[in-house]
């Protein structure tokens, strides 16, 4: 029998398109390695007044806690919370295997993050069977590898599949007819509806518009004249016409971290030390994704919320956080902030190439091997024995007493 929709027993023909996503995915990854916290509400985020969740057990959300809520108010909603500074190594690799078991399915899949992706089955279904079938059998594979739920939304467009899977949520499985699509949207709100933010469903509401069916009741004139092309937009959309296609993954354009300080810092040496901390992570996932880089640029956010950005192309594309570091520093330095207060700051590589097209010119006297060898030595170290298993001396934390950060 398949998953039922809204409405009753559904058909999975002509519904080649499922919405995966992890639930509560950063949350559920630490408590693979914590199962005697399960049941208990945990959030996971930076404990700092600025810092912000990343993710929430459902049992915290239950208290009204969400993702990219200030931690200070979670706290508050939900003070008994557990809170757990994020291992984002660990997450990584996780989501890279999730991955691998979508491409074993088809080669059609668009990663929207490192917990969702579109997938389109249409060429596996003589091989795997239907959509519903191998959308069951993603989520029973996802679960007896890692040890985590997800769950999947199979309809005819993204539009639909992405919203079933969040009906469903957690650990559900939903499957919206081809032609039930409208008996599924209408009695949704209309803030359901890609595109609709706090202001535009304010505006809505202003006219009356309550549910995505009474939208659909408006004339595509009348949307268009008070919101444009997004109205004629949101009018496809409250029919279930979505014509995009399942898009797989385009290489990274760049891939770069920042951190906002828990308190203003002054102090350059500071400063740099959390410059290796984001050098260190660029390049672990520089070489996770098979990519080197040319283009540093540094991200200085002062105190104001003024931010100055500096870059630099390198003569060699590199993956090594220790160059990485060096050419950020620099940038830090010639921006002549050294003793401005920052609130934050980032490290991001640009102008990337896969890995395998480089050469590498030795200089005078340079060694075959060498801190690219050594970082690549650490990035087998950290996947067998967890992120904290090696990491340069200046960031590991004194035994006595906090950091200075």
């Amino acid at each position: 029998m398949l998953p039922s929709g809204r409405g009753g027993l559904a058909d999975d023909a002509g519904c080649p398109i499922l919405h995966v996503d992890m639930d509560a995915f950063f949350a559920s990854v630490e408590l693979m390695s914590r199962p005697e916290l399960r049941g208990l509400p945990v959030v996971i985020g930076a404990a700092g007044a600025r810092g912000v969740v990343l993710s929430a057990t459902y049992e915290a959300r239950r208290f009204g806690v969400h993702s990219a809520m200030p931690m200070t108010r979670a706290r508050r909603l939900c003070p008994q919370a557990v809170v757990i500074p994020p291992s984002h190594g660990k997450y990584g690799a996780v989501s890279a295997g999730v991955m691998e078991i979508f491409h074993a399915i088809t080669p059609e899949v668009e990663p929207l993050s490192v917990d969702e992706a579109f997938l389109d089955v249409s060429g596996a279904r003589r091989r795997l069977g239907s959509p519903a079938v191998i959308a069951a059998m993603i989520r029973e594979q996802v679960a007896e590898r890692f040890g985590i739920t997800c769950s999947v939304g199979v309809a005819s467009t993204k539009f639909v599949a992405k919203l079933a899977s969040r009906e469903c949520k957690p650990d559900g499985l939903l499957v919206v007819a081809a032609d039930r699509v409208t008996e599924f949207l209408h009695p949704l709100p209309v803030a359901a509806l890609w595109g609709v933010g706090e202001r535009t469903e304010q505006a809505l509401v202003r006219l009356g518009i309550q549910t995505v069916g009474d939208l659909a009741q408006v004339p595509v004139t009348t949307l268009r004249r008070e919101f444009g092309v997004a109205g004629a937009h949101l009018h496809a959309l409250a029919w279930g016409r979505d014509e995009r296609a399942v898009v797989p993954h385009t290489p990274d354009k760049s891939i770069g971290n920042e951190e906002t300080f828990a308190q203003d810092v002054d102090d350059p040496v500071v400063i740099e030390r959390e410059l290796l901390r984001l050098a260190e992570r660029v390049a672990a996932r520089l070489r996770e994704a098979g990519l080197i880089g040319r283009t540093i640029s540094v991200k200085l956010r002062r105190s104001d919320f003024t931010t100055i950005t500096r870059s630099r192309t390198l003569r060699e594309a590199t993956d090594v956080a220790k160059e990485i570091h060096a050419t950020a520093c620099e940038l830090y330095r010639a921006a002549g902030l050294q003793r401005i207060r920052l609130r934050l700051v980032g490290v991001r590589m640009e102008n990337l190439r896969p890995a395998g097209t480089a050469t590498r010119q030795l200089g005078l006297g340079d060694r075959e091997t060498g801190w690219r060898e050594a970082e690549q030595a650490m990035d087998k170290a950290i996947r067998r024995f967890g992120p904290d298993a090696v990491r340069p001396a200046s960031l590991v934390r004194p035994p006595f007493g906090p950091m200075d950060l």
